[in-house]
């Protein structure tokens, strides 16, 4: 990888790294909310935490895999590594300090952080298809 792919990549890395975080922090603050435990920093932080874990888990294993073609705004691979490390990752934590993993829980936080990781790089590269038509015409 060149330099500048790698200036370029790192561009792109860090404010997707952060809005995956944003995500996370708001999946465990609709949790929260939904089950009127409130939606205070710590509190969020406390539900989030084993996620966020996850998260990085995910991070760094497509870092280490895709080091050389790393595209962190693509839904496959990067974005489905990182949402089943978060899930996966989550629920290992959460298990592992005593939480709750019910299947219902399980379900919804796949679907709602799938919706979420997902969903995000799914819009950015249908705005980029638009973008990449609308040049060539």
């Amino acid at each position: 990888m060149t330099t500048a792919t790698r200036s370029s990549t790192t561009r792109v890395l860090a404010p997707a790294v952060a809005l995956d975080i944003v995500l996370v922090l708001v999946f465990a603050a609709i949790g929260r909310r939904s089950h009127a435990e409130g939606v205070t920093v710590g509190g969020t932080l406390s539900t989030a935490w084993p996620f966020l874990i996850g998260l990085a888990v995910g991070w760094g294993a497509t870092v280490a895999l895709y080091r050389d073609k790393l595209a962190p705004l693509l839904v496959l691979p990067t974005g489905v590594l990182v949402w089943v490390a978060t899930v996966v990752g989550g629920m290992v934590v959460r298990r592992l300090i005593g939480e709750g993993t019910a299947v219902s829980f399980v379900v919804v936080a796949s679907v709602t952080l799938a919706v979420f990781l997902l969903g995000w790089r799914a819009l950015v590269r249908i705005r980029t298809r638009g973008t990449e038509r609308a040049r060539r015409h």
